[in-house]
């Protein structure tokens, strides 16, 4: 072999060896880092902590098994409650201003009482269909649309739910949690505890019963249902109760029971008229109303305790109507600044500031100045608490009520009078209404006697009948009447009592409008009501 070809194949070999040499140190380094790569795994692996046991977390499962089993008892018994109202006078009479002719227009229905000389009383034959015929049309109040909760406490389909939730309402929709949608009748409603009744019709219904508001601590645990924002049906949010026997500081009427239960279980716009409930999946509240800033859940959702929600129920259903219980007192609570201004030796009680003349606080011989510390036998706390167990009381029913007066105690027999109780009733039933808002014009009215002015803060020079009560749907109630307001005319005629209302109603010719006027918080105003339309 030539020299040449002797180094040409030298240089190969050697050029193999480097090769292999090559070779051999990239699979070290492969095998290396192979190596590197699973420890490096398993290391991992082995930091990462197991599932806990279920010995370790038996209490937060049990409370989990114990919450999804009230849910799932609760949730099919909750429903959704859509609400379809028509608006108020004030929103659609907007042609009750300046006519198109500039000339100063009565609103439309007011004319034909006003005689032939007002804006409308000179039109000639032929003008109704005209333009200023037109004018005179009274407009059709738009419809108004709302969403709420509500619970059934019977298997035949009674509904309990808040009177502002129903309020006015023309048609009742209800969404059961199977998804079904049934139309929903208007048993009563009671406006002093905001508490309404429907019915839908059916049999073996999921219901709930009743649990006893009384017997809530601060710390328990509620669970709060109902379709919160009208469109997250079938939700459920977890609590305590915050507190007990709460005023409502929203409240218009410093008459009406507190009582409430405060819980920081999540409440939101269309929760009203949903379920709170205790830890047995007992109906212990209806969810009323929050307080916020944002108008949306802050902490602070309030609920009706079953104690009141339950008796305005049954009394609903039983009569279509409530009596509360009144004993005609202003009060005060019993504070450990103002105890000792009283010779008392705790800070419990009520301290009466005035008494109605001729009412049943009065009759009893009850003083201003004397503190109630005991009905029946049993504490009072504060006020509110007197409120609810008062208002509960049938009026007729005698109480024995424990007083303190200058720290000397006694006991005094009270007949319980009844709270605004409804006077006569207009004109001849409705089919289906309830009792006490029976009449062509869906209302009312009771003598404006001396406990009427001091519940309703009437003035004495104001002379009337006063508005017990208004069924939801009405003339009266789309007219814009509200129960405390006082019929002072009837056609411009004055109406001094509840039989004179009463009479002057039965006089007006069938089908034919009325016009009343209205004092309403200081200001009157007249109002027409159309008893011809289908209420």
């Amino acid at each position: 072999m030539s020299q040449v070809t002797n180094e040409l194949v030298g240089k190969v070999k050697a050029a193999g060896k480097k090769r292999l040499s090559f070779s051999a140190g990239v699979a070290l380094t492969t095998a290396l880092a192979v190596s590197v790569f699973f420890h490096e795994s398993s290391v991992r692996a082995a930091t990462v902590p197991p599932p806990l046991d279920d010995n370790s977390v038996s209490a937060l499962t049990a409370l989990d098994n114990a919450v999804e089993a009230v849910a799932a008892r609760v949730e099919p018994a909750v429903v959704n409650v859509a609400v379809t109202s028509k608006g108020s006078e004030e929103e659609t009479s907007m042609n009750g201003g300046v006519g198109q002719d500039g000339q100063q227009q009565l609103p439309p229905g007011f004319a034909q009482f006003f005689g032939p000389n007002g804006p409308f009383g000179g039109a000639q034959p032929g003008q109704g269909q005209g333009r200023q015929g037109r004018r005179m049309q009274q407009p059709e109040q738009p419809l108004e649309h709302g969403i709420g909760s509500g619970v059934i406490i019977s298997p035949d389909g009674y509904i309990v739910t808040n009177d502002h939730v129903v309020d006015g309402a023309v048609q009742i929709k209800v969404t059961l949690h199977d998804r079904r949608v049934m139309d929903a009748k208007l048993i009563g409603v009671d406006k002093l505890t905001d508490i309404a009744v429907i019915k839908i019709e059916g049999h073996d219904l999921p219901s709930l019963s009743w649990g006893n508001s009384g017997v809530l601590k601060p710390g328990e645990t509620v669970l709060a249902f109902g379709s919160p924002f009208g469109y997250f049906q079938d939700s459920v949010t977890r609590g305590i109760v915050s507190a007990v026997n709460r005023q409502n500081p929203y409240s218009d009427d410093a008459r009406k029971p507190g009582g409430f239960i405060q819980t920081d279980a999540a409440i939101n716009p269309g929760n009203s008229g949903g379920a709170l409930v205790n830890a047995h999946g007992q109906l212990v509240g209806i969810n009323t109303f929050i307080i916020s800033n944002s108008g949306s859940f802050a902490g602070a959702g309030f609920a009706i305790p079953s104690q009141i929600a339950q008796a305005t129920a049954e009394q609903l259903i039983a009569h279509g109507t409530v009596h509360h219980g009144y004993l005609g007192i202003s009060m005060n609570d019993v504070t450990p600044e103002n105890a000792q201004f009283f010779n008392l030796k705790d800070a419990t009680g009520a301290i009466v500031a005035q008494v109605t003349p001729d009412s049943p606080a009065a009759q009893a011989g009850i003083k201003s100045g004397d503190v109630i510390d005991q009905l029946n036998g049993h504490k009072i706390i504060d006020g509110s608490a007197l409120q609810v167990a008062v208002s509960q009381d049938q009026p007729g029913q005698t109480i024995q009520l424990g007083i303190l007066r200058n720290g000397t105690p006694m006991t005094l027999s009270v007949k319980v009078g009844e709270y605004r109780k409804p006077g006569a009733e207009v004109a001849e039933n409705t089919s289906g209404a309830a009792p006490a808002n029976t009449g062509k014009l869906g209302l009312a009215v009771d003598d404006l006697d001396s406990a009427a002015r001091q519940q309703l803060n009437v003035p004495a020079e104001v002379k009337g009948a006063a508005i017990a009560q208004v069924r939801p749907g009405s003339a009266a109630d789309n007219a814009g009447l509200q129960p405390g307001d006082v019929v002072l005319e009837v056609n411009r005629k004055p109406v001094v009592s509840a039989e004179q209302f009463a009479s002057a109603v039965h006089a007006n010719p069938a089908g034919k409008d009325l016009l009343l006027l209205v004092w309403e918080k200081g200001n009157a105003s007249f109002r027409v009501l159309h008893p011809t339309e289908n209420n």
